[in-house]
């Protein structure tokens, strides 16, 4: 079985402030183990990245709008991820730029169904519990510190172990209710006695009889 797991980096947040994308990382799994193929490519936005999002990529307006467009890569982006379920974390935000790009050129939009969200999965194995990739990392001993920016290629490489991890290493849950009573039948006549028996000297047997007599004599017969 093949997968793609995928990541996206942007100009800003939301599509309706017409925001785009600016990078694309994908990389194969077969099996859940990484092939060597990837996919990458930096995209020329037609706009001005954000200082929010300057901030959280570093891709500047002047390295970007040397790049190559969205519509200049769209079949060899929709080659590499064809028939393949895609792995994303917070997939709602990278899925919502996805297919506002293939919109836009009047390309099929992606099916929800062939989408894996890890924040999900991790959602629902660790209620509570910080759920970002940094944090998932730490959680899995995965090594992170060559992330001081999002980079998608980069991130793309920790979620596929995130995503290993977190189908893999699933925690065990007790149904208390579909326990099944269990019988011990125990043969009585079959048992082991490990205990030392320690029998009692002559001397403690005479004053036992001694001790008995008295007291016996004294309590019912007088």
């Amino acid at each position: 079985m093949k997968e793609v797991v995928l990541d996206t980096e942007t100009t800003g947040l939301s599509v309706k402030d017409g925001h785009r994308i600016v990078e694309i990382g994908c990389i194969e799994l077969e099996n859940q183990i990484p092939t060597t193929k990837k996919f990458h490519c930096y995209l020329n936005p037609e706009r001005k990245v954000s200082e929010k999002a300057f901030e959280i990529h570093g891709y500047s307006d002047d390295f970007l709008k040397s790049q190559k467009k969205f519509k200049d890569v769209c079949d060899d982006f929709l080659n590499f991820i064809k028939e393949k379920k895609l792995i994303m974390h917070n997939a709602e935000f990278d899925m919502a730029h996805l297919n506002n790009e293939l919109s836009l050129i009047g390309k099929y939009k992606i099916d929800k169904k062939n989408i894996i969200d890890t924040l999900d999965l991790a959602r629902d194995k660790f209620p509570g519990s910080q759920i970002n990739l940094d944090a998932l990392c730490k959680r899995f001993h995965i090594d992170n510190s060559r992330r001081d920016k999002h980079t998608a290629l980069l991130d793309c490489e920790l979620l596929s172990k995130v995503y290993i991890n977190l189908i893999d290493q699933k925690e065990p849950t007790l149904d208390f209710k579909s326990l099944e009573k269990v019988k011990v039948d125990i043969d009585t006549n079959n048992l082991l006695y490990c205990k030392k028996i320690i029998y009692p000297t002559k001397e403690e047997t005479k004053n036992h009889k001694e001790y008995l007599k008295s007291k016996v004599s004294k309590f019912f017969f007088s």
